[in-house]
């Protein structure tokens, strides 16, 4: 009797402790994902892809990614864009390199001959305010149209 309520209890904490990794793994991430895909696989400075999402909670910092997906065809290891940035209250415009490869390979990830780079804004997550906000990106190489890109666009995630 006491050896069949041991192995009752055993099973228990078994199937508890199995619920509670599963509840685990199925958490979702806070983010927000777009990509805006260029025709012909050309991303032309005058095409100018815009985001839009809206913040609620400012109790965490943010990390801002940029995103980008092209063929192995791509000429360049980086890619120079413009950023405007429209805050709550303001609005600005930055202009960044992100660099795509080292010196034997890319940086992203692959598969087949499409790779996709997920390259952070700044080194460490901001706080944003609460409110909507709005990213536009315009590549800005000296290639028009850029070649070889098939994908642009940002990703938030909260810290």
């Amino acid at each position: 009797m006491l050896r069949s309520r041991r192995k009752s209890f055993i099973a228990g904490i078994t199937v508890v402790a199995f619920v509670c990794c599963l509840i685990q793994a199925c958490t979702t991430i806070d983010l927000y994902e777009k990509l805006a895909s260029f025709p012909k696989h050309e991303w032309t400075s005058a095409h100018k892809p815009a985001f839009t999402f809206n913040i609620t909670d400012t109790s965490h910092p943010y990390q801002l990614y940029f995103v980008l997906r092209h063929t192995d065809a791509y000429r360049y290891k980086n890619i120079w864009v413009e950023i405007q940035v429209k805050e709550p209250d303001s609005t600005y415009t930055v202009t960044r390199e992100f660099n795509l490869a080292a010196a034997d390979r890319w940086l992203g990830e692959g598969m087949d001959d499409v790779f996709e780079h997920r390259v952070p804004f700044s080194r460490a997550p901001a706080l944003l305010k609460k409110g909507a906000y709005t990213f536009t990106l315009k590549q800005i190489m000296r290639e028009d149209p850029l070649l070889n890109v098939l994908n642009a666009g940002i990703r938030i995630e909260k810290q």
